[in-house]
């Protein structure tokens, strides 16, 4: 992961070109993350996953099984 500044953002927000996550530092201590949206997108789109994964085993606590006897 790339770091800079909040000036560097600042000075090249319209000619940035994102290939890995950066990094922004404020007064030396990270502030923010600027990703692109095709990252953020598939972030998204995983966190969503691991939530739906996550609410199955619960459910299926709820009755009983475990996601190996879900399974079999």
């Amino acid at each position: 992961m790339q770091t800079e500044t909040v000036t560097y953002l600042k000075e090249h927000a319209n000619t940035l070109e994102l290939h890995e996550d950066l990094l922004i530092t404020k007064h030396g201590k990270p502030a923010f993350v600027v990703q692109s949206y095709e990252d953020y997108q598939f972030q998204q789109e995983t966190l969503a996953l691991l939530k739906i994964l996550k609410l199955s085993e619960k459910s299926l606590q709820n009755v009983g099984l475990t996601v190996e006897q879900a399974f079999d």
